[in-house]
């Protein structure tokens, strides 16, 4: 194996996006397609950060609205909002984002998984911090971030039925 080899199998290309001013990556390889913001049927029974279910071409999609998943100001959509939509664990999923910006590589050594300074609750969602030149872009762990428990899934599939 080259030293190239190494470098290349250690950079990830990210998806990025803004959520109340900060911005976040994610892995590529789970975002399946992004799509402009629509109307969201409510689902009843479900926690406040589900917003409900979208028709994307047949299939129902839940949607979780990351502002309130991570308890932050929940503010009026705009034309740069999007709906990420991901595979977590062979299921989509949409996230709502206020804009997404970018797609990057980065390089491994550009990322530091554990960070001592980071030990909010919330750094349980976290993947990692990428250090990109001045900037620090928090790299989410979408598995952690999108787990909605077996009611919640269950009330979901129900609807989607």
């Amino acid at each position: 194996m080259t030293t190239a080899t190494i470098v290349d199998a250690a950079e990830r290309q990210l998806v990025v996006f803004d959520l109340a001013g900060e911005s976040y990556g994610v892995n590529i390889g789970t975002v399946r397609e992004i799509i402009r913001m629509q109307a969201v049927t409510h689902v009843p029974e479900t926690p406040e950060f589900v917003e409900g279910v979208i028709n994307l071409r047949g299939r129902v999609i839940p949607v979780v609205d990351l502002r309130k998943r991570f308890g932050l100001a929940v503010t009026e959509q705009t034309a740069e909002s999007r709906i990420v939509v991901v595979d977590i664990t062979g299921h989509d999923i949409g996230v709502i984002v206020d804009a997404v910006t970018e797609v990057l590589r980065v390089p491994g050594s550009a990322i530091e998984s554990d960070s001592a300074l980071v030990t909010t609750e919330d750094s349980y969602y976290m993947d990692g911090i990428a250090k990109i030149g001045a900037r620090l872009l928090i790299l989410l762990d979408l598995d952690r971030v999108l787990q909605l428990g077996d009611d919640t899934a269950n009330r979901i599939a129900e609807v989607a039925a």
